[in-house]
């Protein structure tokens, strides 16, 4: 199954940003890719929680949601948006960073809010509080389809091991990580957890990601780490894009999946066990 990998740099606007992902979409699709993934926050990147405000939708009323349903529609694609910020109806004003499987008729699979917040000081110039803006999910989600079953999870997500073996454990065979890592954090550890998460749990691990530095005219910008990577489910690096936006395509063969678990059938031998 021909996948390909969308690498973002997205601004502030989403207006803007729209036709360049649908663009990338039609790219993909035109050379036969049957499952395309977006990255996480593909339609705004702002470090302003005002100018948030005044971007973004509802669920309901997102103009990027409801084009990329289309364009999943109009190429009979299989399409991972890999995350929305979206307003929500929480008392506290905070945003849903949810991503979404939308199938080949342009409908909504399956949805998952990111559970994980990025509540962090990574130096002293640089403080991510996701938490401030952004209300964490609730539920892990394992989308069934006629090609493999996909656990979906969001950036900072990668972190948490136990996350992904709920998901396995739930019959995942592809694991997603749409992301928008830090430069910093991504140099030490990028590569490392996902190639990990993909040992560990013996799927595909895909994460589409967001690079370079996101344009804001009025607010500061933000920097991302990019090297959107596919990685085999036995830990190989099948695609890395470095820094370049763009698409990236490879082959999805499920077989690799069960060969993977066979060599090293460690999911079966887990073991209940007292803590320390």
């Amino acid at each position: 199954m021909k996948t390909a990998l969308v690498q973002l740099s997205v601004s502030d606007d989403p207006a803007a940003n729209l036709p360049i992902t649908l663009a990338h979409i039609e790219n993909a699709a035109s050379q036969g890719a049957a499952f395309v993934l977006l990255p996480e926050v593909a339609n705004c990147i702002s470090t302003s929680r005002r100018h948030q405000q005044e971007v973004l939708q509802s669920e309901e009323d997102d103009i990027t949601l409801a084009a990329l349903r289309g364009a999943a529609a109009n190429h009979s694609i299989w399409l991972l948006i890999g995350s929305l910020a979206l307003k929500t109806e929480d008392p506290d004003g905070r945003f849903a960073n949810r991503s979404f499987l939308i199938d080949p008729e342009g409908q909504i699979a399956a949805r998952y809010d990111k559970i994980h917040m990025f509540d962090v000081q990574i130096n002293e110039t640089e403080t991510f509080r996701e938490s401030s803006s952004y209300r964490p999910g609730t539920q892990a989600v394992v989308a069934k389809t006629p090609f493999a079953n996909i656990g979906m999870s969001v950036c900072y997500d990668v972190r948490f091991p136990e996350l992904y073996q709920k998901l396995v454990g739930a019959g995942a065979q592809i694991i997603t990580v749409p992301a928008a890592f830090s430069p910093v954090t991504g140099a030490a550890h990028w590569h490392s957890l996902l190639r990990a998460r993909a040992i560990e749990t013996g799927c595909y691990v895909l994460a589409p990601a967001q690079t370079g530095e996101h344009a804001s005219a009025l607010h500061k910008t933000r920097h991302t780490y990019g090297h959107a990577l596919a990685v085999s489910p036995w830990g190989e690096v099948l695609i890395d894009a470095e820094c370049e936006e763009g698409i990236y395509m490879f082959d999805l063969d499920m077989e690799h999946v069960s060969n993977a678990r066979a060599k090293v059938p460690s999911l079966k031998h887990k073991r209940e066990f007292k803590g320390p």
